[in-house]
């Protein structure tokens, strides 16, 4: 339990701080005004991002194992910018969320995100460990 709320605490500081790096395509919005609200509309998009990665991301990455040796990895930029735009979708079914302004702003955020996330979790990976 303790490694999960870790991963969704690092997860929505990687989301936020590439909000804040990719300003021009990469927006959060809030369910309402307040610090409260950004910080549970955070969570809620990392939730949403985590569930996203986890099932529908992993297939992709199955499907695409012979592109990832052909291209050295490198789909995995694309793969990440997939993942990220259906995370975007999702969390517009609430009315709230992440916004994504097109397919090479989700690109740029997926790589943003990618290296704040293992920034991030390298920072908080003793915090995850159970005692």
């Amino acid at each position: 339990m303790r490694r999960f709320i870790v991963s969704l605490i690092a997860n929505a500081i990687a989301l936020w701080l590439t909000t804040l790096i990719v300003y021009g395509g990469i927006h959060l919005r809030p369910y309402a005004s307040g610090a409260f609200a950004w910080v549970i509309s955070l969570l809620f998009i990392a939730l949403i991002f985590g569930i996203v990665n986890g099932i529908i991301g992993t297939l992709i990455r199955i499907v695409a194992f012979p592109l990832y040796i052909l291209t050295l990895g490198l789909i995995s930029l694309i793969v990440n910018a997939i993942i990220l735009l259906l995370a975007s979708w999702v969390t517009s079914w609430f009315g709230f969320g992440l916004i994504v302004d097109g397919f090479w702003w989700a690109v740029l955020g997926a790589l943003v995100l990618a290296i704040l996330s293992a920034i991030i979790g390298a920072i908080l990976k003793p915090f995850a460990r159970s005692r």
